[in-house]
């Protein structure tokens, strides 16, 4: 059954579930801080509102995919909520922060902040390993083959590796929200008493990354760090 869905942000997620809700059939408001967006998302089929209160009226779902914790906040006063209609459902896309969670029972934000930072747990690892048996005389492809198929497998490895391997870094997302993002959830295992030794490395990690590279676009670029650490890219 075609929605009236308004969405909150028309940046990299933003800008392609646009064209998926219009392709689906639903009628689409947009609402962006950036007005230079307005002809792209027109493009798409989508109509356009100067506000996030004007494009959440009368909406039956409302999507929000804004960077982080901030953004969200800011885009989300009390009247945007107002104005939807009766039993409207709120996805919320944005990486946020588990404390706005707690306020909005029932969301899911700190399982996709540990799902980030079991994914960038493990590019690290997984590049430490291939770095090393690269130093030890072991063919890449081949141990790319044979991880992918061990007890040591993973989506990263089968899915993402090829792409490194390209030299792909993943530029997709910015290396600053993504050091945010794991800040944010080892901060959440500090304030509830669980260990986060793994979390401290990984999150030193990319804050090294950062230091280095800058805020610019690569998810892996923390995986960049530790090649240049072994003076070696892993391509095979």
């Amino acid at each position: 059954m075609p929605s009236r869905i308004a969405l909150v942000g028309a940046g990299r997620m933003g800008t392609p579930l646009c064209g998926r809700f219009v392709s689906a059939g639903h009628t689409v408001t947009v609402s962006d801080l950036r007005p230079e967006r307005e002809e792209t998302v027109r493009s798409l089929g989508a109509g356009w509102a100067p506000s996030v209160a004007a494009a959440a009226a009368g909406a039956d779902v409302l999507v929000t995919v804004v960077p982080g914790p901030d953004e969200a906040a800011a885009a989300l006063p009390d009247a945007v909520f107002a104005a939807l209609a009766p039993g409207a459902v709120w996805i919320d896309m944005t990486s946020n922060a588990p404390a706005v969670a707690r306020e909005f029972p029932g969301t899911g934000y700190t399982t996709k902040l540990l799902i980030n930072l079991l994914w960038f747990g493990q590019a690290a690892a997984t590049a430490e390993a291939l770095l090393l048996g690269r130093r030890a005389g072991i063919d890449l492809a081949a141990l790319h083959n044979t991880l992918a198929d061990s007890a040591a497998g993973s989506d990263f490895i089968r899915r993402d590796l090829p792409a490194l391997f390209a030299g792909d870094y993943l530029r997709s997302y910015g290396l600053d929200r993504i050091h945010d993002q794991l800040a944010v959830i080892t901060d959440e295992a500090r304030d509830l008493g669980t260990p986060h030794e793994m979390a401290d490395t990984v999150l030193r990690l990319h804050r090294l990354a950062l230091e280095r590279f800058g805020p610019v676009d690569g998810e892996l670029l923390a995986v960049a760090l530790l090649e240049e650490a072994a003076g070696t890219l892993l391509r095979p």
